[in-house]
């Protein structure tokens, strides 16, 4: 999830020239400096914009000196375009800049660094930047580092100076649903998007809430609206790129997760998500009798993290191994509860998570058992082994690995309950794949069922 501070959309361009001259001179960088490089990421001059932070990038590391202010405006920019990592490499070679030392933590939280992000928000404020503003997004950090009860002993401290922002809103939101009570969250972050129409983070969460209760239309506009002004968010991206594939607008998805890869190259989900639309391109398969098939498998294949869980629940289920929806079906209510933290509120709050898609808690446990088949008894041991080995251990191609996924098949020998017809029927499976699963298992001596 990437983090940035609320600010209206941009509605005035940045000429071109004023842009190269101040992204190239040795001049302070302050508020006023990263507002116009907010500016600058304007739609109608985004590739302009990524023209000169390039430029910019290549001159700094082309010479052997290179000023903190300089550093500053590079590391700012990254972050504004989404490049995450390359923004924390430079930012952390500065050291008196105040806006630096903010925007640094912003990255930080972008990469889920989250006690590095609260020290780097300190940091900003003993520099000189907005203390408020720093102390919002230093709550924000030791909230998502598992500190809810002190995050909201801070937000009550400053809540005289602060109660006027939209931040404070959206961080009381974030306490108050991390605590179980998610009307009250979804009051708190209304109020944010209130005050600042353009709160990306605020409209992220609402995005995700109509999502989950089947209010896709009004999902695609909160994420249209949050991806409205900068920072690029790269979560919203694949979110509504999923929501534009979903209503068969594959031109549209297929923009989404391109603009994702472009900051983002190493983005697995965005790659994979592109390959199937690619390879949907002229692939015909019966939609009424797969429909629902499809959008049951994804839904069990979507990342817990897609979804605003309270910290104590995600801690929880990240200890338990737990990484989608999927999973949750597959394990029994006494397991959750026997988890060290987890207890009923936590309990209740993934039992309705689940409710709201279609789901239950341990719904697939006896069918993930008997989607295994009987070994063959003349099967030698060595292929009696192989068929307990988990999935990836045929190092399948990606899109057969994302037919896998959608199948809900993570072992050898639940696959080999499949034939050739139940894997064609699976959108985005063809002949190719086939025949790479078939040569995969013949190496083991194995085969598909009827094959």
């Amino acid at each position: 999830m990437l983090h940035s501070t609320p600010t209206p959309a941009a509605t005035t361009l940045v000429e071109i020239d004023d842009l190269r001259d101040m992204l190239s001179n040795e001049s302070d960088f302050g508020p006023a400096h990263f507002a116009v490089l907010q500016k600058a990421t304007n739609k109608q001059q985004a590739t302009a914009f990524r023209e000169q932070v390039d430029e910019l990038r290549r001159k700094v590391d082309g010479s052997s000196q290179t000023s903190d202010t300089t550093y500053a405006k590079l590391g700012a920019s990254l972050y504004l375009l989404g490049q995450h990592q390359a923004a924390h490499n430079y930012l952390d070679r500065t050291s008196t800049n105040a806006v630096a030392a903010y925007v640094l933590g912003l990255v930080c939280l972008s990469l889920d660094r989250f006690e590095e992000a609260a020290d780097r928000f300190s940091t900003a404020a003993s520099l000189g930047h907005d203390p408020v503003e720093s102390e919002l997004q230093r709550v924000g950090a030791i909230r998502l580092n598992g500190q809810v009860d002190e995050a909201e002993a801070a937000l009550k401290k400053i809540a005289a100076k602060a109660v006027s922002r939209a931040d404070y809103s959206f961080q009381m939101g974030c306490i108050l649903a991390d605590n179980g009570d998610t009307l009250g969250g979804i009051e708190y972050f209304e109020r944010a998007v209130d005050m600042d129409p353009h709160h990306t983070r605020a409209l992220f969460w609402l995005a995700g809430e109509n999502s989950r209760h089947g209010n896709d239309e009004e999902a695609v506009r909160l994420y249209e609206q949050a991806l409205s002004s900068p920072p690029l968010h790269i979560g919203a991206l694949l979110n509504l790129g999923l929501l534009y594939e979903d209503a068969d607008s594959l031109d549209q998805a297929a923009f989404c997760f391109r603009r994702v890869l472009e900051a983002d190259p190493m983005n697995e989900r965005a790659r994979l998500y592109l390959k199937d639309i690619d390879a949907s391109e002229g692939m015909y398969y019966d939609e009424d009798s797969v429909k629902a098939e499809q959008k049951r498998m994804q839904t069990l294949t979507r990342p817990i993290t897609d979804f605003e869980l309270s910290v104590r629940s995600r801690n929880c289920l990240d200890r338990l191994g737990m990484r989608t929806l999927g999973d949750l079906t597959e394990v029994s209510e006494q397991e959750l509860m026997g988890s060290r933290n987890f207890g009923d509120t936590s309990l209740k709050e993934i039992q309705e998570l689940l409710v709201e898609n279609a789901l239950s808690i341990g719904c697939n446990v006896a069918s993930k058992k008997n989607e295994m088949v009987e070994p063959p008894k003349d099967l030698s041991p060595e292929q009696r082994s192989a068929m307990e080995q988990p999935i990836s251990d045929l190092n399948l191609s990606v899109r057969a690995r994302k037919c896998m996924s959608r199948l809900n098949i993570s072992a050898i020998g639940e696959l080999l309950s499949k034939s050739p017809d139940d894997l064609l029927s699976s959108k985005n499976f063809g002949v190719t794949s086939l025949n790479e699963i078939r040569a995969k298992l013949a190496d083991v001596g194995l085969s598909l069922r009827n094959d």
